[in-house]
């Protein structure tokens, strides 16, 4: 998946990542400040990941732990300061949800401070404006 939006790219290629990018994206984070290299790599390794890049750097960062049949854990979701209020947290979320394997999936996340971003895109608080969560369009599988 690959989508391209007012000059950024919002990709899923694993190949595509900038480690030492992602620690630093992660390093400015409430929840991820003090994740070393190695765990953020192997994290990497066991979620569907998605970057967002402007002229070849990596400026954004998610990723999706998945048992790609019932549900999904968005987790790491963040923008470089320096490209935020420019749509791309908007952009990198409809990339997210809409993408094949995570679309028909009940979706979980936490945040303390982005319920407004996250309610845009059919996430629900369920418990004291942290946990939010996403409906599945799955009953069965065929």
């Amino acid at each position: 998946m690959e989508n391209i939006v007012n000059g950024f790219v919002i990709s899923d290629k694993k190949e595509m990542l900038q480690l030492q990018r992602v620690k630093e994206l992660l390093s400015a984070s409430y929840w991820a400040s003090n994740r070393s290299l190695d765990i953020i790599e192997k994290s990497i390794e066991n979620s569907i990941c998605f970057g967002v890049y402007f002229n070849g750097n990596q400026v954004g960062f998610a990723r999706c732990v998945t048992d790609y049949a019932t549900m999904y854990w968005l987790c790491d979701v963040i923008i470089d300061s320096n490209y935020r209020c420019l749509g791309l947290g908007k952009a990198l979320m409809s990339a997210i949800t809409e993408h094949d394997e995570i679309k028909p999936l009940f979706g979980l996340l936490a945040t303390t401070d982005a319920q407004g971003l996250y309610e845009q895109f059919g996430f629900l608080t369920v418990d004291a404006g942290r946990y939010m969560r996403r409906g599945s369009a799955i009953t069965s599988i065929v």
